[in-house]
């Protein structure tokens, strides 16, 4: 029992470190990284710093929006302190009744901030407020007005833009856990299932895919994470596709396919990762989106099917079963798509042969003398 439980472990590790080893996860994150940036390239994030904070974590999101507000109000509270106190405002210097103050009722640092959490918010409470007696405290008003307009702008439309992401329609979009090939009118083909858990459609969807392995070329050049075209299509073909209801698409294993050399007991010795995308638009927002998944050679079934999700009820509604959304089921499938296009190829021959009535086969009997 020991020896299975350590042979489980085993595969179940190896399995694992497999499934780091591949560039999209099934989820469609990238698996990347950049190392030995130069420093000066660094800097082109803060160049473009709009995309930069859209694309940050959230709690670090957070972090900079409140930063952001209570920075602002702290260092303008701390300058209407200075013009408080260069102006001679404040109750340490005993100024006299009718000494007109630049800022009414600023008696401290405490009583500054809350007159510049009031001017940035425009809470406006009454209670504070500047008087024309001083040029610079109305210069310093119509600054912290402006910059409190721009502050909140952005930061509002990073919090607005980053909750309608169109990345979040592409989680209601999902594949198939694995990917099938078997026959599909009369041709070999890679099967993959994809469904919309909306019931808003995604608008003008495009589909296809890449196959990464690592080639040699004739040269003797290693090329890491090489890029295949995998051209994937539906009966209605592969673009503006019709997505109410999951769709089953496939791609067609020819002598153009890079699968056509493959063979049932030899895919799991492969090294390659499938990457299929799905582009589209977002029918309530118009923003287009692009959702992907992966698949590796230990995902790819071969000589199965999927199990039919889509019914009728006695209503007359369709409904679609997501239990069975990635069941499959073993069906007949030549082990090679060379020995189907072989088989075919045989069977065309035959019936290129004709008859011809006039052909006749006459014997004919030889004899043999021997002279003793």
């Amino acid at each position: 029992m020991f020896k299975h439980l350590r042979k489980w472990f085993v595969t179940h590790c190896s399995r694992r470190s497999r499934q780091r080893a591949r560039l999209v996860s099934k989820d469609g994150r990238c698996n990347i990284e950049f190392g030995n940036v130069d420093a000066r390239s660094r800097f082109i994030f803060f160049v473009d710093i709009w995309t930069t904070v859209l694309d940050l974590k959230w709690r670090y999101k957070m972090t900079i929006f409140i930063s952001a507000f209570l920075g602002s109000w702290f260092l303008f509270g701390l300058l209407w302190y200075v013009v408080a106190y260069v102006h001679k405002d404040l109750p340490e210097f005993h100024p006299p009744d009718n000494h007109t103050p630049c800022v009414e009722n600023i008696h401290g640092m405490t009583s500054a901030f809350l007159f510049s959490l009031e001017t940035q918010v425009t809470i406006g409470y009454g209670y504070r407020c500047v008087t024309e007696q001083c040029a610079s405290a109305i210069f310093l008003l119509i600054f912290q007005s402006i910059l409190g307009v721009i502050i909140n702008s952005f930061m509002c439309g990073a919090i607005l833009a980053k909750i309608s992401r169109s990345k979040k329609r592409a989680k209601t979009i999902t594949f198939s856990k694995n990917a099938v090939i078997s026959k599909r009118g009369g041709k070999l083909c890679l099967l993959i299932r994809v469904a919309n858990l909306r019931k808003s459609l995604l608008i003008g969807g495009h589909i296809y895919g890449k196959l990464l392995k690592t080639t040699v070329t004739p040269e003797g050049e290693t090329i890491i994470l090489d890029q295949t075209n995998i051209n994937f299509v539906v009966d209605a073909g592969n673009e503006n596709l019709f997505f109410i209801s999951p769709l089953t698409i496939y791609h067609i294993i020819d002598h153009n396919s890079p699968f056509f050399h493959m063979a049932a007991e030899t895919l799991s010795q492969q090294d390659f990762e499938l990457v299929v995308f799905l582009d589209g638009t977002v029918e309530s927002t118009s923003a287009t989106c692009q959702v992907r998944t992966s698949y590796v050679p230990e995902e790819v079934l071969w000589g199965y099917r999927f199990v039919p999700i889509v019914s009728k009820t006695k209503e007359g509604k369709y409904r679609v079963d997501f239990h069975n959304f990635s069941k499959t089921v073993e069906v007949e499938t030549p082990h090679c798509a060379m020995c189907l296009y072989n088989e075919k190829d045989a069977r065309a021959r035959v019936k290129l042969g004709y008859d011809n009535p006039n052909f006749s086969l006459s014997e004919v009997s030889e004899t043999v003398d021997t002279k003793m």
